[in-house]
């Protein structure tokens, strides 16, 4: 299929787009699945691989490392490749390593598998949200799309946990992978057919090999020093150690970009308020959201007596409302803008977060846990609609990739960083010696609590750091948010 211009494309809408849309929001939904459908199944992958603890925590860090690592490459080769080039490739490699890994015969085995899966996930996500922007025009349209692609993406997490109980229990931990095969191969036989090819228009194609070298080096070194942080300790030499090359690598990553003719990241969208905005707050997103969930999932399983499979299904009316609210937001967010929508999402979602932190230690799910998972629900679906809106508005057409790769980067950064930091407030109590059921929920307390102080704290942020409205002109196109 012939490649068309991102001018002709914006000239006259592609009538496949809504069927395009379905496909990338499908594909990017599994991406997020995979973050959490594994967990439930690692006890049974531990015991019918004979892998220790610490070697089953590398199934979900593998993951995590290439996937937040690769990000802002894979959405540089998006715009400089082919965004639909990218998009099929990193389904393939997704595709494959899942099947692979399903029939992994050693630890090993799996723990690489789910780096390629991280590598693929890192090429088809920036990729797919990219072609979004190409596909709609800045809008009431792309409001829409953006609130059904949020909507879609956004139950990945919860939808994951359902999932892999469900396939754990039934099937074995090896469909939690084997899953991903059908959708993703099908994803990439049916985009040649839905979706144009889209590039940056820049003549430009070289690769900027010393910026991503530093940029993914800098990003691994930090998400594996955080990953490892409480096993290692968090004043550990291995930790700060870790820490610190990670910031001079990123420090002269940041150096290079300003030096080189064609860099890997355009250092001007950096500079748009509005970009920066969107990203600091998606990082505070995620650093609440995943930690949240992390210490839900412990009180369920380990003081509730749930199982696996229970814990996964009490996740089911928040995945619900969120879908549903942020279906619904993507309209009311290009009406009044994304800011608002988003720190009215915000706020709501503090407060679920700081009613959860009040759970007893023998608390029932109807009268301690339904209530603010709903709260939680409603104010996620605005805060994720409007930030992924507030992150692509006033974008360039060429920088789409880019800004879709940067995004996702903060979200999985946010996420690792949040993790283990109220990871460690929740084991806290315990690493003192008090082994009670009541430390124990003390420190889930105590964790919570954290994650709504987060949650607070990007309300704050955002109100100050994110511009207002974008005027509109008088054709009805926006004006950019300066930079500044």
């Amino acid at each position: 299929m012939s490649t068309v211009s991102n001018t002709q494309s914006l000239a006259l809408p592609d009538p496949r787009r809504w069927l395009a849309l379905a496909l990338l929001a499908v594909a990017d939904f599994v991406v997020i699945l995979d973050g959490t459908i594994v967990n439930v199944a690692l006890p049974s992958i531990g015991t019918h691989l004979h892998a220790s603890t610490s070697a089953l925590s590398w199934v979900i860090s593998a993951y995590v490392l290439a996937f937040g690592g690769l990000l802002l490459l894979g959405g540089r080769l998006a715009d400089m490749l082919g965004r639909r080039r990218l998009f099929i490739a990193g389904l393939i490699v997704f595709g494959l390593a899942s099947l692979a890994g399903g029939l992994s015969h050693s630890i090993g085995e799996l723990i690489v598998l789910r780096a390629v899966q991280g590598a693929g996930a890192a090429a088809l996500a920036p990729a797919a949200r990219s072609i979004i922007t190409t596909l709609f025009e800045e809008g009431s349209e792309r409001g829409k799309a953006m609130g059904i692609w949020a909507a879609v993406a956004g139950s990945g997490s919860v939808v994951g946990l359902v999932l892999g109980g469900v396939l754990t229990s039934t099937l074995g931990w090896s469909w939690v992978l084997f899953v991903n095969v059908p959708v993703t191969l099908l994803a990439a036989a049916l985009a040649p057919r839905l979706i144009s090819e889209s590039r940056a228009e820049s003549t430009e194609r070289s690769i900027d090999v010393t910026g991503a070298v530093l940029v993914s080096g800098g990003l691994l070194a930090a998400l594996y020093a955080l990953v490892n942080a409480n096993a290692t300790g968090w004043g550990s030499a291995q930790t700060v150690g870790l820490l610190g090359l990670g910031v001079i690598l990123l420090a002269a990553f940041a150096w290079v970009e300003g030096k080189v003719r064609s860099p890997l990241v355009a250092l001007d969208i950096l500079r748009n308020a509005q970009v920066r905005g969107a990203n600091i707050a998606m990082a505070l997103i995620a650093a609440a959201m995943i930690g949240m969930f992390f210490v839900l999932s412990l009180y369920q399983q380990e003081l509730q007596g749930y199982s696996a499979l229970k814990a996964g299904l009490s996740g089911l009316p928040l995945g619900l409302v969120l879908i549903t609210v942020a279906g619904l937001a993507g309209p009311v967010t290009q009406r009044i803008g994304a800011k608002p929508v988003l720190l009215t999402g915000l706020a709501v979602f503090t407060a679920g977060v700081a009613w959860l932190s009040r759970i007893p230690l023998h608390g029932s799910y109807l009268t301690d846990v339904l209530g603010p998972s709903l709260i939680i629900a409603a104010g996620l679906g605005l805060a994720f609609v409007a930030v992924t809106i507030a992150a692509a508005d006033g974008i360039e057409t060429e920088h789409a990739g880019l800004a879709g790769g940067l995004i996702n980067m903060t979200q999985q950064v946010g996420g690792a960083v949040g993790l283990a930091v109220i990871t460690a407030v929740a084991t806290g109590h315990i690493n003192t010696g008090v082994h009670s059921a009541a430390a124990v929920n003390d420190g889930f307390r105590s964790a919570l609590l954290l994650a709504a102080v987060i949650a607070g704290a990007a309300v704050l942020i955002t109100a100050v750091v994110l511009p207002g409205p974008s005027r509109r002109a008088a054709g009805g196109a926006p004006i950019p948010a300066p930079a500044i």
